[in-house]
């Protein structure tokens, strides 16, 4: 379950100088498809992500020892930063994303490490020598997916590590930034160093609800990020879960355009807001106006999983963002990379990518 290392040291030593920066929880996930038995054993439900509980603990270890999982480096930042690069480095755009986030000092991590370098990230982790890497128990079952993040070293990440001389020189080199919500549970304050820099230098901050428990139990963080957000992305049971918390009823397309219209820090540019909808058209919110953007339907038995669609579509969107595309393109961008992400077991990118800019 390697990543094939390509010339990975060149990526890790050179000096950054690109446009693109992720933060988030670098995880490893551990897929196996399951029966309904596993899910209904740890109460958990299909399409949905949760923090692992005391209850949920044993079920990394059943995973492993009773269905050959396989092991896929995940984490849902990292996921689209890779992407966004993959598709950037076939359109002769190498080196431009970096990805910081806080691992163990273990062989996970340096999975994790390989293949994001593999893909031409330049990572640059927070390594803490006493919590081992971060896991996801990714559930499949019939192609949808139900996650649970084992955090451990994830959750550890300090805003003390972005003081570092190599964290200044990526997130000064960079234009655009992306966070995904499950970050808002483990340093809301680092999120704000780099989002506070955004704003000072009118550069592009882009942000994730990322799922329904964030919006429920971190509503104050989610407040402090969204106010920062030039683009806001989210699938349709996270907006759904925004419109009840905040009672903006349930028609997204009314969800969308009050999360465009609520108050942000940098008023030189509108906030966008794309929500998708797995097969269902994607709408996209903003200056007062939705817009919905049909997704190309793909039959049954080309599905292989849905981890990592939401993740992709971001990737897509984003490198089609820094290429300096228009709204409608970027969406284009993040369905094509969604599409081919469904079609492989988790967020692996397992051939050059044949999407032109």
């Amino acid at each position: 379950h390697k990543c094939s290392t390509r010339d990975i040291t060149t990526t890790i030593m050179t000096a950054f100088n690109g446009s693109l920066m992720g933060m988030g929880n670098p995880l490893l996930d551990i897929s196996a498809d399951v029966g309904q038995d596993v899910l209904d054993k740890y109460g958990v439900k299909m399409d949905d992500a949760i923090l692992a509980e005391e209850k949920h603990q044993p079920i990394y270890k059943e995973l492993v020892d009773n269905y050959s999982p396989q092991y896929i480096a995940g984490g849902a930042t990292q996921n689209s930063i890779r992407v966004a690069q993959w598709i950037m480095t076939a359109n002769g755009k190498p080196g431009q994303s970096a990805y910081m986030g806080c691992v163990g000092k273990d062989e996970f991590g340096q999975q994790l490490e390989e293949c994001a370098a593999a893909d031409g990230v330049k990572v640059h982790y927070m390594k803490d020598e006493s919590t081992p890497t971060g896991t996801c128990a990714v559930l499949v079952k019939g192609g949808e997916r139900s996650l649970i993040a084992n955090l451990a070293a994830a959750n550890n990440f300090k805003p003390s590590h972005l003081e570092t001389a190599e964290s200044k020189a990526i997130y000064e080199s960079a234009s655009v930034y992306y966070i995904a919500g499950f970050f808002l549970t483990v340093s809301v304050e680092s999120l704000k160093i780099v989002a506070e820099h955004a704003v000072a230098n009118n550069k592009t901050f882009c942000l994730n609800l990322s799922a329904p428990f964030i919006i429920d139990f971190f509503g104050d963080q989610v407040a402090t990020a969204l106010e920062y957000a030039d683009y806001v992305f989210c699938n349709e049971s996270e907006a759904a879960a925004y419109g009840k918390k905040h009672g903006l009823g349930d028609d997204l397309k009314e969800v969308a355009l009050k999360i465009a219209a609520s108050p942000k820090k940098n008023s030189a540019k509108p906030r966008t807001v794309i929500f998708t909808q797995g097969s269902e058209s994607t709408l996209v919110a903003c200056d007062g106006k939705v817009v919905e953007y049909a997704v190309e339907a793909l039959a049954k038995e080309q599905l292989v999983d849905t981890n990592g669609a939401g993740d992709a579509f971001v990737g897509g969107f984003l490198a089609s963002l820094l290429a300096e595309k228009e709204v409608g393109t970027c969406v284009d961008a993040g369905h094509w990379a969604a599409r081919f992400i469904i079609q492989q077991s988790g967020c692996t990118l397992t051939k050059a990518c044949e999407y032109k800019l």
